[in-house]
């Protein structure tokens, strides 16, 4: 039975007028496989509802997936025989549901037929396949206007080469719900060959992903993508956002203003009133002469009127009193564009009510027209938080944040000489405590017990600039129940820094206090106890201080000021907004209150909250110096609860990882990035985050040259940390990095610094376990799939294939020279092949990857389950032994993440994922092919044996160039959720 595809066109909001009129009279016309259909005619409407179904006839319901349907919507114009374009859609055959069940309205934003087109509104459909039920949908009703016309001839509509060839490649658009107001792309797709090829066998294979979880390629219209043709002149500074106007107020002081109080004192404030909007200066108190030095910003999109108020008044208990008015026309006010010098203020007489001048009285302002370029955007009253209290508005201003710099501190405890214990009669069992803000480890037991016992142990901690805090070390006996025997403060300030790697501080004698004497300076000089600690103590400035993931790790400088390179480039990132997010405040009557944050080595941004609304548009931009291409920048979403008295925490709506190494250079990426997180009730989308980022190189031999360097600074190497302490050490770091954002002003809270940071991503989970366990299943796949090939060669299952690998079988043993030739000359070929497929999109956050979406509440309510688990919950027993099985599981996770990581970063080595690694692999593998092709096979394998067998004096203690460029490869651990 045929298949039939159902193309339901329900209505349209918000069409461009077309009649001259300021209205239009549109209709929807439909074709797919060379089938066009049209609905009826909706006169004079902008807003038309058809609800009506144009059926069509599915020649090949497999080939469906590869198709598409594209959908017009003209203006009807019948007495001239002329209809107008009004906008298109292309749908994408993969994306039709199978059954009516499975179909759900969408609205889809009206795209241009190119760059003179005037089209803006949206089209709701509902599109689904038949399969075999002819009954079920009435191809009878179908009215004669919808029967199928030859194609008419295009619109009359001027094309340059440019749009013809733009219209030719033009690509699959998806649905976001809402649109940017711009075009949303798509990559078109491809049917999947049914066997692997020998050529292609080196792709990386991935899970099948829903398109509602994809991201999606965007056309907003920013400077940097236009060129010099289009591009406004004076968006240089602000070119990876969209401009926003802005008409700013600046409110700088009164003069000699009026008295209104019959006790002869007057209490001033300013009023700044545009239509509905009205902002409000703070008042002073008996005050003919205040300073204010407000500014207030009202957006020029919400201005409902062209009148300006700027009343001065009079606090008063009851009624506040009018004192004077200024009034000014928005056509008059002037156009500020940086960079300009700030726009002078100018002093102006007060009017009364009735419009005539007061015998005393100025007023100071300044008054222009801007955009979010501006340097009085940043600290300026917003229009768009006019409902926010005074008290509150810090928490909605756009700031940008730097974490202190960190060192590792090391304390070598030594020994002790002359404890005096508590109880003399036992030999004391000694042990060491020491502390640095918050941050407290003990030793283990002496190895030489007694009053001069030796531990000889290495405890490591994380100090921060200013480097105030003090060092608390304190000897406590075991055997008397863990009394402390002695106690010393040492400042860290005093702590000798180390930089070399091979040279040591010297250990030093601390004199041990009395603990009821420790803080009293006098009675320390009378004190004749004697008891002394040995610490070897050092500030070793030449690691780099983890405070994340290494796989996701957005610093890799030391932290050392004279061990920094110079930077390879520029990162610039446009914050554009957001669409249709969740209502995070829903069960309050309200919306949502959404915020980013971006997070790049030691600078943290945050935008402006944008209050009560589900389509934010922030259009803020931030740059970031580039130190190492193979680092990643994180974005995340959050909805902010301290606005209004609240004193909640800020609840995550989602984050975007993007790796910098696979971004191409000086090209302007603008995508939809959905916003996923997992909750405990499952996998939860809510809303896309429209950004716009470019990495521009400024030194490339350095840039490429990293590839062969270490990831980590040298000492790292030389000195490495043992792996029992980094996952600790990175625990302290988050910790002082959170403790430095939520004291600033306004805070970042520790739930978003743990959120970016991914603090909790060590704690088992069996979501993650099944990811990286997939993640190495996919690797793995591609060994099985080259021995299902080999083994058909085997069976003559191909025999042209057969006859080949025989002939190449002949060769290589006649010719054994051409072995290693042959090899690198087919690795090039293969990556020469890939490129034509490599990634048009930076990575994303993968839910079919992550195994989010078949995750059982089960292994939710696990996931989410505080570590270690409550007491009320199970017995004490099972306690013990379920926290034991979660922290061997979770190493397990570990290792299983680093073994996957391996394998992708081989697939990654030719599938251009880094272009600039995959560019360096296949030159090289060029390179390596012409020389051993030119030189004998015997001489090269002396060589290599040769290398491989030098003595240790040619050795070098850092890893070899291979492997620090293998570790610089990029692996799918930043698409995980």
């Amino acid at each position: 039975m045929a298949t039939k595809l159902v193309v339901e066109v329900l209505d349209a909001t918000d069409l461009m007028p077309k009649d001259g009129h300021g209205s239009a009279s549109p209709f929807v016309e439909v074709e797919f496989e060379g089938q066009r259909k049209r609905t009826s005619t909706k006169h004079k409407s902008l807003n038309p509802t058809w609800n009506e179904k144009l059926v069509f006839n599915v020649k090949n319901p497999i080939a469906l997936p590869t198709q598409s349907i594209e959908v017009f919507v003209y203006n009807d114009n019948n007495h001239d025989h002329h209809r107008n374009f009004l906008g298109k859609i292309r749908i994408s055959g993969s994306s039709v549901p199978s059954s009516e069940d499975q179909a759900a309205p969408q609205s889809y934003p009206l795209d241009k037929r190119g760059i003179f087109s005037h089209v803006r509104g949206h089209l709701a459909l509902r599109v689904h396949a038949l399969q075999g039920q002819p009954g079920s949908t009435d191809e009878s009703s179908v009215k004669p206007d919808q029967e199928e016309a030859p194609p008419p001839p295009p619109p009359p509509e001027h094309k340059s080469n440019d749009e013809s060839k733009k219209e030719r490649g033009m690509r699959t658009f998806y649905s976001l719900g809402t649109g940017y107001g711009s075009g949303v792309q798509a990559p078109t797709p491809k049917p999947e060959p049914t066997s692997a090829s020998a050529v292609t066998v080196m792709q990386m294979l991935a899970p099948a992903r829903k398109p509602e979880y994809e991201v999606v390629e965007t056309t907003p219209p920013l400077a940097a993508r236009l060129g010099y043709w289009g591009r406004d002149k004076t968006a240089s500074t602000y070119d990876m956002v969209e401009p926003m106007e802005y008409l700013y107020v600046s409110v700088v002081r009164a003069m000699d203003l009026p008295v209104k109080d019959v006790t002869g004192s007057l209490d001033p404030y300013v009023e700044v009133k545009i239509g509905n909007y009205k902002g409000v200066t703070k008042h002073f108190e008996k005050n003919q002469n205040p300073v204010w030095n407000k500014v207030f910003a009202f957006s020029k999109e919400m201005l409902q009127t062209s009148l300006i108020e700027v009343t001065v008044k009079d606090k008063d208990v009851s009624k506040d009193d009018f004192v004077g008015k200024v009034t000014f026309e928005v056509p008059d006010v002037p156009t500020r564009v940086p960079p300009d010098s700030p726009l002078a203020a100018q002093s102006y007489k007060l009017l009364d009510k009735e419009g005539q001048l007061l015998k005393r009285g100025d007023i100071m302002l300044a008054i222009w027209m801007g955009t979010q370029a501006d340097e009085a955007f940043p600290r300026a009253w917003h229009s768009d938080a006019y409902t926010i209290n005074e008290d509150d508005m810090i928490t909605t201003r756009s700031k940008v944040y730097y974490t202190p710099r960190m060192y590792y501190l090391r304390v070598h405890v030594i020994a002790a000489q002359d404890l005096v214990p508590s109880d003399e009669s036992k030999p004391p069992d000694p042990i060491v405590r020491v502390e640095i803000a918050g941050q407290g480890r003990t030793t283990r037991a002496a190895t030489t017990k007694g009053v001069n016992p030796e531990w000889n142990q290495e405890l490591m901690y994380v100090a921060c600039e200013p480097l105030n805090e003090y060092i608390r070390v304190s000897v406590e006996d075991n055997a008397a129940g863990g009394e402390t025997i002695g106690r010393c403060l040492i400042p860290v300030r005093d702590v000798p820094k180390r930089v070399e790697t091979t040279k040591l501080t010297d250990a030093k004698w601390y004199v041990l206090q009395k603990v009821s004497v420790a803080g009293n300076e006098e009675d320390q000089k009378k004190d004749k106890f004697a008891s002394r600690v040995l610490l070897r103590l050092s500030i070793d400035t030449g690691y780099h201080v983890l405070d994340e993931s290494i796989h996701l790790a957005s610093d890799l400088q030391p932290g050392a000021g004279q061990l920094r390179k110079a930077s390879v480039g520029i990162l610039e990132l446009g914050i554009l907004g957001a669409r249709n997010l969740q209502k995070m405040k829903g069960k309050e009557g309200k919306l949502t209150d959404a915020y980013c944050v971006a997070k790049y080595g030691n600078k943290w941004v945050r935008t402006r909250t944008l209050v009560d609304n589900l389509h934010p548009l922030w259009n803020e931009q931030y740059t970031w110096d580039v130190y190492d291409s193979c680092t990643v920048i994180t974005i995340g979403v959050f909805d902010n609860n301290h606005v209004n008295g609240r004193d909640g925490k800020d609840q995550r709506m989602g984050k975007v990882r993007i790796r910098l190494s696979t971004l191409e250079t000086d090209r302007v990426y603008t995508h939809a990035y959905p916003l996923l997180v997992i909750t405990p009730s499952g996998l939860k989308k809510n809303g896309e985050l429209h950004l716009a980022i470019r990495f521009t190189c400024t030194a490339w031999v350095h840039m490429l040259a990293q590839y062969g360097r270490p990831l980590l600074p040298k000492m790292h190497y030389i000195q490495p940390i043992h792996i029992k302490h980094v996952e600790l050490l990175r625990h302290f770091a988050s910790t002082i990095v959170g403790s430095t954002l939520g004291r600033a002003e306004p805070p970042l809270g520790g739930e978003v610094v743990e959120y970016m940071t991914d603090a909790d991503n060590h704690i088992y989970s069996m979501r993650k376990s099944k990811a990286n366990f997939h993640r190495l299943m996919l690797v793995i796949n591609v060994v099985q799939d080259v021995a299902t090939w080999f083994r058909d060669i085997c069976l003559w299952k191909k025999p042209l294939t057969t006859l080949l690998v025989h002939l190449l079988l002949v060769t290589l043993i006649c010719y054994p020279e051409l072995i290693f030739p042959t090899l690198f000359l087919y690795l090039f070929s293969i990556g020469m092949w890939n490129y034509r497929l490599k990634p048009r999109h930076p990575p994303h956050m993968d839910a079919a990857l992550s195994q989010a979406e078949g995750a059982t509440s089960d292994e939710l309510d696990e996931e989410f389950e505080p570590f270690p688990t409550p007491q009320s919950r199970v017995l004490d027993i099972v306690k013990m032994r379920y926290d034991r099985i979660r922290t061997v599981a979770g190493r397990v996770q570990t290792v299983s993440a680093d073994m996957a990581i391996q394998g992708e970063r081989i697939l990654c080595l030719l599938s251009w994922r880094d272009p600039r690694a995959t560019a360096i692999f296949t030159a090289f593998s060029f390179m390596w092919a012409v020389l051993l092709y030119i030189t004998p096979f015997q001489i090269i394998a002396l060589l290599i044996g040769l290398f491989v067998l030098r003595h240790p004096r040619f050795r070098y203690k850092v890893p070899p160039i291979p492997v620090n460029f293998f570790k610089r490869l990029p692996s799918r651990s930043d698409s995980l959720l």
